[in-house]
């Protein structure tokens, strides 16, 4: 799965996919795509569908005319899983805002899903960060700035990101190209004016009452998403926390037979 596939399509959505068995779906964040998941994938032992957020990836085009919002998101992500017609009800993975779709999603409709898997998610009030809300606050100039300008911004995310440099590398390669290709500009404002904490907020408290098993993984040095939101997770999930020593915050791409083994884990039921 770490080459270049097309991805999978019908009219509710977009997904890349790896594997047979009991289902997976996958759920990524900002500023990446289905690709973050390109390394857990071939670990997963089981169906891994990586979904692909509208407004994200090679669908930036359909954002230009939909709600990006998380609680949005949740809804788009429920509505293309009811058109799959799956043999299982799968586990549900999600990193970043992919972790709040994924728990407004589970809010919404916990019989849907076996399980619900973590990691270095966005929660409660952790998001969004201070480097997102100043483009919240000047996306009107920067939707207007070259692709040139967006870059080191986008560069310099992504290495604070990672704690494995050459993976960091890879990552730039892998997320800029959608941007680049689709209006970096335009694209990656329209992703980060309709975040806001309220979509994670209204399912705070809701979560303990899910009856889901769970797994909560967090790189501890996240400089993102802090350490205690995941205790936080992990504490009303009634699960454990698993930690990543000196992991930042890309830990599926940093750290995928972590990530890989957690998700195996709901599978097993063990």
């Amino acid at each position: 799965m770490t080459e270049r596939q097309p991805l999978r399509e019908n009219e509710y959505g977009r997904w890349a996919e790896h594997g047979t068995g009991a289902p997976v779906i996958l759920v990524h964040g900002i500023p990446t795509s289905p690709r973050l998941w390109r390394h857990v994938m071939p670990l997963v032992q089981g169906r891994s569908l990586a979904w692909e957020m509208p407004g994200y990836g090679s669908s930036i085009p359909r954002g230009s005319r939909d709600d990006l919002s998380l609680s949005a998101q949740a809804g788009y992500l429920l509505e293309w899983l009811g058109s799959l017609a799956l043999d299982a009800k799968p586990v549900l993975a999600g990193h970043d805002l992919g972790g709040g779709v994924a728990q407004i999603a589970a809010v919404r409709q916990p019989d849907a899903f076996a399980g619900l898997m973590l990691t270095n998610s966005v929660a409660y009030d952790s998001w969004p960060i201070p480097s997102v809300k100043i483009m919240q606050r000047m996306a009107p100039f920067l939707a207007r700035l070259p692709a040139t300008l967006i870059y080191p911004m986008l560069v310099q995310l992504l290495h604070r990101g990672h704690d494995n440099p050459q993976v960091a590398l890879e990552s730039i390669g892998e997320h800029w190209a959608p941007y680049v290709t689709h209006g970096a500009s335009r694209a990656l404002m329209r992703q980060v004016v309709p975040l806001t904490p309220h979509d994670t907020d209204n399912v705070s408290g809701q979560l303990h009452a899910l009856g889901l098993p769970a797994r909560v993984v967090w790189g501890e040095a996240d400089r993102f998403q802090q350490v205690q939101y995941g205790e936080r997770l992990a504490e009303e999930l009634g699960c454990d926390l698993t930690r990543i020593p000196q992991g930042r915050h890309f830990t599926p791409e940093d750290h995928p037979e972590t990530v890989a083994a957690a998700i195996n884990s709901l599978l097993s039921g063990s």
